[in-house]
């Protein structure tokens, strides 16, 4: 049975979703239908290496709530509700699988921020995706596995509000309404936040990629730290991509 982790976030979330964005959040969203993913259930089989390259696997909350740990001998560090603030279930990239125990990649300050889950706790899946961002050649690349499948141009962060290099995941899919104004046909959130604006908009500065209504833009930087890519490099991806594929940003 495949697991969908393609969720879309509720109507009101867009300004905050994209706090870290150019332009101002008036246009609104409307919930986009689950769409079935390329992921699949993820093994069981317990591995004390750090995942990444050809899969990862990504954790779905089952309950209201999960305790973040802050090693596996159980001390706890903070609790975190699903669904999240934009109506999506929370799921996060598991970076270490030890079997009962997962370490996990927060989508907290500061960026890179991990954790420990109990793996009873959530539902595994996996994907073989991944984003990157290469800044400094104005670039994403999709890959399945190590092979390529997609590839285009992107816009970054101006000087001031750099799109800041690390390694994230993507944490919820909201599609605007109408032509989607500044941020195209799709925006989806990230883990990680602006290292320069701890709130915009009335939001907390969350990282985002999203389409764009100024395609003349892309190839510069122009944003807030957001990634702007074409509407239909935004739209395939949200056709392709699970919620918790890992993106990793560069340059």
């Amino acid at each position: 049975m495949r697991t969908n982790l393609l969720r879309t976030a509720a109507a009101t979330a867009l300004a905050l979703l994209l706090a870290g964005c150019a332009g101002s959040a008036d246009s609104a969203v409307r919930p986009d239908p689950a769409r079935t993913t390329a992921s699949t259930p993820a093994s069981t089989a317990a591995s004390t290496e750090p995942l990444g390259g050809a899969g990862s696997k990504i954790a779905s909350v089952k309950g209201a709530r999960i305790t973040i740990y802050r090693d596996r001998q159980g001390a706890a560090q903070r609790t975190i509700t699903s669904p999240n603030d934009y109506g999506a279930t929370r799921v996060f990239l598991v970076e270490r699988d030890e079997g009962d125990w997962l370490q996990v990649l927060l989508p907290i300050r500061p960026n890179g921020s991990k954790g420990w889950i109990k793996a009873a706790d959530v539902t595994l899946a996996e994907t073989s995706h991944r984003v990157e961002i290469d800044r400094g050649a104005f670039r994403f690349t999709v890959y399945d596995g190590d092979r390529p499948v997609r590839t285009g141009k992107v816009a970054t962060g101006e000087a001031g509000t750099p799109t800041p290099p690390g390694r994230y995941f993507f944490t919820e899919l909201v599609r605007p309404t109408g032509d989607g104004g500044a941020y195209g046909a799709y925006a989806f959130g990230l883990s990680g936040f602006s290292p320069v604006l701890k709130s915009f908009a009335g939001g907390p500065g969350q990282l985002a990629i999203h389409g764009t209504n100024k395609p003349s833009a892309i190839g510069t930087r122009a944003s807030h730290g957001c990634v702007r890519v074409s509407n239909d490099d935004i739209t395939w991806m949200a056709k392709n991509l699970a919620i918790g594929t890992p993106v990793v940003v560069k340059g």
